[in-house]
């Protein structure tokens, strides 16, 4: 009678699961934890990176903005040339 007792209480003990009831289903567990960590990290990764990107495309862009404005006669080169320091010096 005692024997039936590790079947009859939903796999306790050594039922055929393998150590401690998870076997190859816990390293699978476990592998695709690690493998979404690592994405995890990748994507904050490359969001860092593209945003980066975008602060010093910005920095160009002020500079074409300035001599486009210098082209059309807007401003004049002395005007020019003390703005295009200040961006420079940034």
């Amino acid at each position: 009678m005692m024997g039936g007792w590790g079947n009859m209480m939903g796999g306790w003990g050594y039922s055929g699961y393998g150590s401690g009831g998870y076997g190859m289903m816990g390293m699978a567990g476990i592998g695709m934890n690690l493998i979404f960590g690592i994405g995890i990290i990748l994507l904050g990764i490359y969001l860092f990176r593209r945003n980066a990107s975008h602060v010093a495309t910005g920095k160009h862009s002020a500079m074409d903005i300035l001599r486009e404005r210098y082209a059309r006669g807007e401003i004049d080169s002395e005007e020019f040339q003390g703005r295009k320091q200040d961006l420079e010096s940034k």
